[in-house]
């Protein structure tokens, strides 16, 4: 007998144990994206560098190289009276000591305020994140190399290349001639020295490193430019000067610090200094 009481048609409409387990149709998700182009330093992240990044950082490289600030601020000194030579065809010890102090507030000024328009931590790209301890232990043994290069250097071109220096007497070496003249440079060549010119290529190599082609790169260019930044005071010397700044700029690309080179080339400008006031050499 067929029972056709109004509970058979309610058990129908239940749904069966498997339409329960059946877990609901949902659309695929396409996995995400990875992040590996946007990580820092990586090939794709480099290759991806717009042409207008890479102006702007050549923008800044040039403006921080030290050539335009000491330009034009050469022009305010001389306006304002101030000549870089004396009468007698010397270099002017006040004039020196104002252009070297002014060009490294400026510069100082100019690295700072490029890297904070790019968001990044100027104490981060310049003194890094190794121990400051470690650092400045690792410049005396990079001021041995360094004097053993330069020394190597111009005996080499004295041997070899003689017509190379072409300065009889480092027109520095008149600025040296009593105590206060002596502790005037000194404090020039370890501020103008060893900090601007440190700070300075540690930025110019981070600019090359991001945006310009590659750090090492940006060594050679700049250790020529900065060889011939001092040409003034010989061949010789600006060879040796060239020399130096590798071997500064090799150590900042290697360790990410400008702490070592900064206190070995604040040590090697004032023991030169000295050298010189002490025994005339």
């Amino acid at each position: 007998m067929t029972d056709d009481s109004p509970s058979s048609d309610s058990d129908s409409a239940r749904p069966t144990v498997a339409e329960i387990q059946e877990p609901p149709t949902t659309p695929p998700v396409a996995p995400a994206e990875s992040g590996v182009d946007d990580a820092p330093g990586s090939t794709s992240a480099t290759a991806g560098v717009s042409v207008a990044d890479r102006v702007e950082a050549l923008v800044e490289v040039i403006l921080c190289s030290g050539f335009p600030t000491q330009l034009g601020l050469g022009i305010v000194l001389m306006a304002a009276g101030m000549r870089p030579f004396d009468q007698g065809g010397r270099l002017s010890a006040a004039y020196v000591v104002a252009i070297s102090l002014a060009d490294t507030a400026l510069l100082l000024g100019l690295v700072w305020g490029f890297l904070r328009l790019h968001d990044e931590r100027p104490l981060d790209v310049v003194v890094g994140r190794r121990p400051w301890i470690v650092e400045i232990l690792l410049a005396l043994p990079l001021l041995v190399l360094v004097a053993v290069a330069v020394v190597a250097v111009l005996l080499m071109v004295r041997v070899w290349a003689p017509w190379l220096h072409n300065v009889g007497r480092n027109p520095f070496e008149t600025l040296l001639g009593d105590r206060t003249g002596a502790i005037m440079m000194a404090l020039v060549a370890i501020v103008a020295g060893g900090i601007r010119e440190e700070v300075q290529r540690a930025f110019v190599l981070h600019r090359f490193d991001r945006y310009l082609g590659g750090g090492w790169i940006g060594l050679v260019i700049f250790s020529v430019a900065f060889g011939a930044g001092h040409a003034i005071q010989g061949w010789d010397v600006a060879m040796a000067t060239g020399v130096m700044g590798a071997i500064w700029g090799a150590v900042y690309l290697a360790r990410r610090s400008a702490v070592a080179p900064m206190v070995s080339h604040a040590l090697f400008n004032a023991a030169e200094v000295f050298r010189y006031t002490l025994y005339g050499l």
